[in-house]
């Protein structure tokens, strides 16, 4: 592949970033589909299985990142961008032409392709700036995924305040606005998301920064869920709606206050970091003429495809170039350096990662999936609450796992599979509350099945740390294939049905009381501890590698392949 340009200065990643933000909340597109569901069963004429089936469909397109993975290593950023783009606009179109009966007779099979193919445009919209970032910022991958993958689990509530404020609970508006607002703005933001030249050390700086995008992220998901409730439980005049969407997308802008100080406030050339792109701009007289650090040899030269990122080289090649002395003979990595994907599915720390992810996803999307028809067995009837709720503490899981786990692996070197372990016995005490239905807990459970369901995505920044970064992209997406896996078999075939059967016992298709779900909770219960019993046994085998990877008290940061 050619190499891609990599931005230097210490603004470009900041601006990245901020970028990044703009580009998950439109990733979690499908997360709109309980919006427009009802539409698609009274407009079209749907019945309930029908409507259950485009869910999966949903959740298999979101899901389905094996091929943004591998791009991420042959294309760049704003290509994969643009497949997102095309992938929303094509998707969306056809469902709203569908809906808004523009276009009458499309068939089931039709619709569900489209919905895959729409819903699609999460993966590569998600792939590729979660991989660009955390590449940007590799001394912080904690704290980034944390809050790249937050921006997503808040998503959903921002487009409920766009549905209920400006699109006045109009399914047919919002399928236009997913076809057409969602590629206008990824268009208009994706020239910022770029690979940027890391610092060579740690910038003292950075933590702060990353802390105060936290801090607002915190602000925007309690502005989204107050502002959630209120639209639906008051009649807003249209001026205070505007006004309501207006701080949303100041709160929104608000990581673009990094970059703005960093322009407006400089540094001064003393504090700049040793190994820094500004720091060595200025030593060389802001030159932009690159020279290499190290001469190359003849056979370094003759085999530069060796280095530059290709990983098609033959074996006569590898040969002649250890005769030569170029290269030292080829040997399998060690836990920290770069992985292919081939080479990750040998280990037993992968597996170890990927069934506890599954046993906690799995558990965590179960409820998520079913948390009206929970509210509803609980004698809830307006389940709104209910839903912000777990919006908003499954965001505070996803900030709080990355800054948590963070702060205890560099000054204690313990691994992030630790607080995985411990979220996933916190969800066993959930599922226990849920089953013996005492009053009003079902308000503390909702929230720590959310809390204890975004502390799973540690996995990411885990597997960036045990297999490298160069191959990020589609490790963790086979990483992801779990969510969908989980999610058929404990919600799909599990909980549902559980939930027919009691139905039937009643006489009824909809199922009232604890009985509904308490076997369900019971069985999940026992899931978490299993998964927890893992992530026991993971984080005491590569307990080691962390203690080598942080033993400065920072991450040490492994060389990386030109072009990554």
């Amino acid at each position: 592949m050619p190499k891609l340009v990599e931005k230097t200065g210490s603004r470009p990643p900041w601006v990245g970033l901020a970028a990044a933000a703009w580009v998950q909340m439109s990733a979690g597109n499908a997360s709109t589909f309980p919006l427009y569901s009802a539409a698609l069963k009274s407009v079209l004429g749907f019945n309930q299985q029908q409507v259950t089936i485009l869910g999966v469909a949903c959740d298999l397109g979101e899901n389905m990142g094996l091929l943004p993975g591998y791009a991420s290593n042959k294309l760049a950023p704003w290509a994969m961008l643009l497949i997102g783009v095309s992938s929303c606009f094509l998707g969306y179109g056809v469902l709203w032409l569908s809906v808004s009966q523009i276009v009458h007779g499309l068939p089931f099979w039709l619709l569900f392709i489209a919905l895959v193919v729409a819903t699609n445009s999460s993966s590569w919209f998600g792939t590729a700036s979660l991989v660009t970032n955390m590449r940007n910022f590799p001394m912080s991958r904690g704290p980034v995924a944390g809050l790249i993958k937050g921006y997503i689990g808040i998503s959903g509530a921002a487009f409920t305040v766009l549905f209920s404020v400006l699109l006045h609970h109009s399914a047919s508006n919002l399928l236009l606005f997913l076809t057409v607002g969602i590629p206008v703005l990824c268009l208009a933001v994706m020239s910022f998301i770029r690979p940027c030249i890391p610092a060579t050390g740690e910038d003292p700086s950075e933590p702060m920064y990353l802390a105060f995008l936290l801090g607002t992220s915190i602000v925007l998901a309690a502005y989204l869920v107050v502002a959630t409730v209120v639209s639906e439980v008051y009649s807003l005049p249209s001026v205070l709606r505007y006004v309501i969407v207006a701080v949303m997308v100041l709160l929104l802008s608000s990581p673009l206050a990094v970059p703005i100080k960093m322009t407006l406030f400089r540094s001064n050339a003393k504090s700049s970091l040793p190994g820094s792109s500004d720091n060595l701009a200025k030593e060389e007289g802001e030159s932009t003429v690159e020279e290499p650090l190290l001469i190359a040899s003849t056979s370094d030269s003759n085999l530069g495809s060796l280095f530059q990122g290709d990983d098609d080289v033959s074996d006569m090649e590898i040969l002649l170039a250890e005769g030569e002395g170029a290269v030292k003979k080829k040997r399998k990595p060690r836990r920290g350096e770069d992985f292919k994907i081939g080479q990750v599915f040998v280990k037993a720390d992968f597996w170890l990662l990927w069934f506890a992810y599954f046993l906690g996803m799995g558990s965590g999307v179960t409820v998520s999936n079913n948390l009206a028809q929970i509210g509803f067995a609980f004698g809830i009837k307006d389940t709104t609450i209910l839903l912000c709720l777990f919006s908003f503490f499954n965001f505070i899981g996803r900030l709080a796992s990355g800054a948590i786990s963070e702060h205890f692996v560099k000054s204690r070197t313990l691994p992030r599979t630790l607080w995985m372990g411990a979220a996933q016995l916190v969800m066993v005490f959930s599922f226990l509350l849920f089953a013996m239905d005492i009053d009003h807990t079902i308000y503390v459970a909702t929230a720590l099945i959310g809390i204890g369901m975004g502390f799973q995505f540690l996995s990411i920044a885990t597997i960036s740390e045990l297999f490298g970064l160069r191959h990020f992209g589609i490790n963790f997406n086979v990483i992801l294939l779990a969510n969908p896996i989980g999610a058929t078999i404990f919600s799909a075939l599990l909980a549902g049905y559980i939930y027919d059967k009691e139905a039937d016992k009643q006489g009824n298709t909809t199922c009232i009381g604890p009985d509904c779900f308490r076997v369900t909770f019971l069985v999940l219960a026992g899931v978490c501890s299993l998964g927890t019993l893992l992530t026991i046994i993971l984080t005491v085998r590569i307990r080691p590698v962390y203690q080598a990877l942080y033993a400065s008290g920072s991450f040490r940061l492994q060389p990386q392949s030109a072009g990554h």
